[in-house]
């Protein structure tokens, strides 16, 4: 990987880590925003991190571009050598795949879609190579996924298949963009799958809806209360798919104020996740369901 940096006039530092994502890029990024955060850099404003970049904003009057940019160099050398392992939590997602609401909205949008005469499951599975669309929903809940980048709408996580690269699932974004995607839709773009916190345009591709909101600006929902913002980058993804009954019974429990997401501590390694991927995956199974 080749770090490169970039000033955003005399208040931003841009760093890409890599042009490509992977999670050693993700996992270079995260530690060094984490660095920056801990040592409590004076004149340090915001930090935003993303998939394989991120973006530092600061104060020139405190302190100098070349300043700051001599601290982040530091901290990248200590990055290269950091402990792979966070703590961090696995979350179990229901999912509603071919749900209703999406697939009246996708039909709409036919025009805008590589596969005019298919749904966006029908598309995606044959792209991918999956003889049926219920192999490839499969695929989709099989493994668990890293949140790498909360952003773009406010809450919206962006996940990262956690296989091997040759077995992830790749989809482009719709030829042109959506003016309408129902809110918490679980959509699908190039190697990333997401989470719709709010209404509004898209491009991803549409597999389903999930009935439990990650986005909740009034703090008025259970787990929301401490926070509006679910997810943050770190998190692990497990998609549980449901039906059309447990889908109802789930938004009758978040508006009752019942619902709680099942979530687990864990800690995870990317050393022994790259040594053996299927093994790190099935003791992040075993840690949800309490094994």
């Amino acid at each position: 990987m080749h770090t490169r940096y970039a000033f955003g006039g005399d208040e931003h530092i841009f760093v890409e880590v890599d042009e490509e994502m992977s999670l050693d890029a993700f996992f270079k990024s995260l530690s060094m925003t984490n660095a920056v955060r801990e040592q409590g850099i004076d004149g340090v404003t915001e930090i935003c991190p993303a998939n394989a970049s991120f973006q530092i904003k600061f104060d020139p009057d405190v302190i100098a571009p070349g300043d700051m940019l001599a601290e982040l160099k530091k901290i990248e050398d200590a990055a290269e050598h950091a402990d792979h392992t966070i703590a961090t939590r696995i979350i179990e997602i229901p999912v509603y795949y071919r749900d209703p609401w999406t697939n009246e909205t996708l039909m709409r949008f036919r025009e805008r879609h590589q596969d005019p005469d298919g749904t966006d499951l029908d598309y995606a599975a044959r792209i991918n190579g999956y003889d049926s669309v219920e192999a490839f929903i499969a695929a989709h809940h099989g493994s668990p996924w890293f949140v790498t980048m909360v952003g773009f709408v406010a809450g919206l996580p962006f996940m990262y298949q956690m296989v091997e690269r040759e077995r992830q699932i790749e989809v482009p974004k719709y030829l042109r963009p959506r003016t309408d995607t129902p809110k918490l839709t679980v959509g699908y773009g190039g190697c990333f799958s997401c989470i719709y916190s709010v209404r509004g345009a898209g491009g991803y591709q549409m597999f389903g809806i999930t009935p439990m909101p990650i986005y909740d600006p009034a703090q008025e929902i259970s787990y929301l209360r401490d926070f509006m913002v679910f997810f943050k980058p770190g998190d692990i993804v497990k998609f549980k798919p449901i039906d059309r009954e447990a889908y109802d019974a789930t938004v009758a429990e978040v508006e009752a104020g019942r619902f709680a997401p099942t979530i687990r501590p864990v800690d995870f390694s990317l050393d022994a996740f790259q040594a053996d991927v299927d093994g790190t995956n099935q003791q992040l199974m075993e840690a949800l369901n309490g094994d």
